[in-house]
């Protein structure tokens, strides 16, 4: 096993991976901005190392500054963590350069998938099935009309070189056509500094259920099962589950997408963690969508379900082991959801909100995890991705997981800024979503309105917080915990 390890991240995922290296007798180096002086993450790690200014292009993307740093303090291997740099094949390969080991796919096998051209290229010839489009970039006006008009529309325009709804654009007609591309082309080349774009067709009201793979460098690889992702805004997860209530109703599919799913990885030569995406129609059919070359956000949820910890995983296969168990021996139990806390509006079309975290009070027991990279105190900088952290509950049944998920959000209080936590709340409670019955879109049609809190429950929030009762702040809705923040007497009163 390694002795020290850079986690090149910050927040909750920096703090998850800093857990498990402790876990594991590992010493650990955080990375931090401007903005990330006081975060968490570095309070937590054996040391820290300052990287630059608060914005991600002069700090958690600067890879001449991390490697360096992880050669001056002696570190054996980097995490990348999600997002940032964890899907440069440049970083990869230049870990490998400088003699340390990066703790995920080979860079190689990075380059391959993480074009979503160049996947859906390597899908096909590997069996694999995906949405009708095209293989490669395409290049003009011209070009893309007829292929718009070929495989009827309508269709998306998609940014190759990345994911997240960036660089995407839904086009219903032909005229429409020439404004989706430019903008779509434009998007792409500011979030990936590459504006290649491909098309691909539409799928009427589609579900988004990804397979979990874990693979070691002695050629062994297996997939753990699928999570339902498609409870989204703006293309982002919210809401992520494991099981899919679609797949635990016909699980002949779990087995074929797990296949599929392995196909595409083998042929890319791939190890460590990843995940393959698919898009699933009204009839069952599924499609490989692209394939996430890292640990995704939502990797708790097949933690609870399998018993396995898979960053422990990533650190051992990474080091050279072999996978400890094959695909016959993996077993799945009961049922668990997660739901990602942002410091956002969903009232105000999930508008960010930054700011200082005056109160704090997560829930405990059984069957509940918090993954949080906040603490009391704490601000939320407007530089990065507003998620806070990410709450997750196990249950026997996905009946008994919602309940949970229920209670745990009650006792759930963020004081001093907003968030989707009374969102999530009302979420729960919608029929359609208790049925399983759900497609991408499901958030634009969810009719949902935050309650304006009295002067009452206004004056309740302040005074629990006050005297540090974190069941009656979390009594309260979101709003009210928001207004506390801007009151003048409220403050005055604390």
């Amino acid at each position: 096993m390694f002795d020290k390890v850079l986690v090149a991240n910050r927040g909750e995922i920096a703090v998850r991976v800093i857990r498990a290296l402790r876990e594991m007798g590992v010493k650990s180096v955080a990375v931090y901005s401007d903005a990330d002086r006081d975060a968490l993450h570095v309070r937590m790690a054996d040391e820290a190392v300052h990287l630059g200014g608060a914005s991600s292009t002069d700090s958690y993307l600067r890879m001449e500054r991390i490697i360096p740093a992880a050669l001056r303090l002696g570190v054996q291997a980097i995490h990348p963590g999600y997002g940032f740099l964890s899907e440069n094949a440049d970083f990869a390969d230049g870990c490998s350069a400088a003699g340390i080991k990066f703790i995920g796919p080979p860079a190689e096998a990075i380059r391959k998938l993480g074009s979503k051209t160049s996947a859906r290229r390597i899908a096909i010839a590997a069996g694999a099935p995906v949405v009708p489009g095209t293989e490669d970039a395409v290049t003009d006006l011209k070009e893309a009309r007829r292929i718009a008009l070929e495989i009827g529309f309508p269709v998306l325009i998609k940014a190759a070189a990345g994911g997240g709804g960036k660089g995407m654009r839904r086009v219903n007609s032909e005229p429409a056509l020439e404004a989706a591309l430019r903008d779509a082309a434009s998007e792409a080349e500011r979030s990936f500094k590459s504006n290649e774009v491909y098309i691909e067709k539409v799928v009427v009201e589609p579900r988004h259920i990804e397979i979990q793979l874990i693979g070691d460098e002695h050629g062994n690889l297996v997939h753990l099962g699928e999570r339902e992702c498609t409870i989204q805004r703006r293309h982002q997860k919210v809401i992520e589950e494991c099981p899919s209530p679609l797949v635990a109703a016909h699980p002949e599919m779990r087995q074929a997408m797990g296949e599929a799913a392995l196909k595409v990885a083998r042929a890319a030569g791939y190890c460590n963690a990843g995940t393959a995406e698919f898009l699933v129609d009204a009839k069952r059919n599924f499609y490989f969508l692209e394939m996430n070359t890292r640990l995704q956000v939502e990797h708790p949820v097949t933690e609870l379900v399998t018993s396995l910890d898979l960053v422990h995983l990533q650190l051992r296969v990474a080091c050279g082991e072999k996978l400890p168990f094959t695909q016959e021996e993996i077993t799945w139990r009961g049922s668990a959801i997660e739901a990602r806390i942002y410091a956002e509006d969903p009232a105000n079309d999930y508008m960010p909100s930054p700011g200082k975290i005056e109160q704090l009070s997560f829930p405990s027991g059984p069957g509940i995890r918090l993954d949080s990279g906040i603490h009391e105190g704490c601000t939320v900088p407007m530089d990065y991705d507003p998620l806070l952290a990410k709450l997750s509950v196990w249950a026997g049944t996905r009946d008994t997981a919602i309940a949970r998920m229920e209670r745990a959000l009650d006792e759930c209080a963020v004081v001093g800024i907003r968030t989707n936590i009374e969102f999530f709340r009302h979420l729960l409670r919608d029929p359609k979503f208790r049925s399983g019955s759900m497609h991408t879109g499901f958030l634009e049609m969810f009719q949902w309105k935050a309650k304006e809190p009295t002067d009452e429950e206004v004056l309740a929030a302040v005074m629990a917080a006050v005297q540090r009762k974190p069941r009656q702040i979390a009594a309260v809705p979101a709003a009210a915990e928001s207004r506390w923040k801007t009151d003048g007497r409220a403050r005055w009163m604390r």
